[in-house]
């Protein structure tokens, strides 16, 4: 590796690729906020661990193929959601599998009883229930607005590096943005009433 200090992502691949323990340990350490902070807002709390567990794993068996067409984070955030997407389709699977008796876990009793008349409820919620909501409204938005958004709140991107990480000129990005925000209220008022 050339700079010792503050390797680059492309350096820490290399030497991973090549089976360097201490690479792929600097690459974990280097992305686990992120891949923590997005899974954290889509997977339900109980599963988070798991998930963001199941991505490195990903990670592990599918680095000897990467071949630096895009970005290791660009990669690394589709591996992100082939997982989110792997953990859903299992979840559907034991859904069937569960009786039908009226009982639900926690997560869904919560935001069944979240009623909102109007925005001032929201305030009087218990941050739980704020975090069941927002994942809620979250799943039902299409898959560009839920993109956008994560990239904004969970990794922090300013819009000029969301416009150039999407491909998309600066407006085109603020616009996208302001139409997944109100989709995204629209939607927390349908899951909360």
């Amino acid at each position: 590796m050339a700079s010792h200090d503050n390797p680059s992502d492309e350096e820490l691949v290399r030497s991973a690729q090549q089976g360097a323990l201490e690479a792929f340990a600097a690459l974990y350490e280097r992305y686990l906020p992120l891949v923590y902070g997005r899974v954290r807002y889509v997977i339900p709390e109980a599963d988070i661990e798991d998930v963001t567990q199941e991505v490195f794993i990903a990670v592990i068996r599918s680095l000897p193929g990467f071949r630096f067409e895009a970005s290791f984070a660009t990669w690394l955030r589709t591996l992100v959601k082939r997982q989110v997407a792997d953990y859903y389709r299992s979840s559907q699977i034991r859904s069937r599998d569960i009786s039908m008796d009226g009982d639900n876990d926690e997560g869904e009793r919560l935001v069944d009883s979240v009623s909102l008349e109007n925005m001032n409820a929201v305030d009087r919620m218990h941050p739980y229930e704020e975090g069941i909501m927002l994942r809620q409204a979250l799943k039902k938005l299409p898959e560009h607005y839920q993109e956008i958004l994560l990239l904004r709140f969970v990794e922090g991107l300013r819009f000029e590096e969301i416009a150039r990480l999407q491909g998309q000129s600066l407006e085109a990005t603020k616009s996208l943005f302001r139409r997944a925000i109100a989709m995204l209220q629209k939607e927390a008022y349908a899951v909360s009433g």
